[in-house]
């Protein structure tokens, strides 16, 4: 099974390098979140000669998609799992079917949204207009 995805060429051979504290800039993390997406392998760096750490290019693409799936609540396991998905284009079936009810997780959880955000717009909504025939507060 194929991926759809616009990144392939995340961690691509050769190309420019960028440093630890451009990539935190850039995509608007800490280099502590970036030390510790290497220590999780997620996100692979090479080291200058003087032990500096480099990042591709792509980094700040890949950094983003990171927070994103860990915004959609999935643990850096299934994270890790995902990001050579992404890379390759391959899919293993049963990494399949666990993406699938991590999807149907976060339907649920945009319906959940979605019906307090409704609720909030009816409160907000009363507040702005009250109805002068209602007693509030008595």
């Amino acid at each position: 099974m194929r991926c759809k995805s616009a990144s392939r060429d995340c961690l691509p051979a050769g190309g420019g390098r960028v440093r630890i504290g451009e990539v935190a800039e850039q995509a608007g993390v800490s280099v502590r979140a970036l030390r510790y997406y290497e220590e999780q392998h997620l996100l692979p760096a090479d080291r200058s000669a003087g032990g500096q750490r480099q990042y591709p290019d792509s980094a700040v693409e890949r950094v983003r998609l990171i927070q994103q799936l860990y915004a959609a609540g999935l643990a850096s396991t299934t994270v890790r799992e995902v990001l050579p998905c992404v890379d390759s284009g391959e899919v293993p079936p049963g990494l399949l079917d666990r993406l699938v009810d991590e999807r149907a997780l976060i339907e649920r959880r945009i319906t959940d949204l979605l019906t307090v955000r409704d609720r909030l717009d009816d409160v907000i909504g009363v507040v702005r207009n009250p109805d002068p025939g209602c007693a509030h507060g008595q």
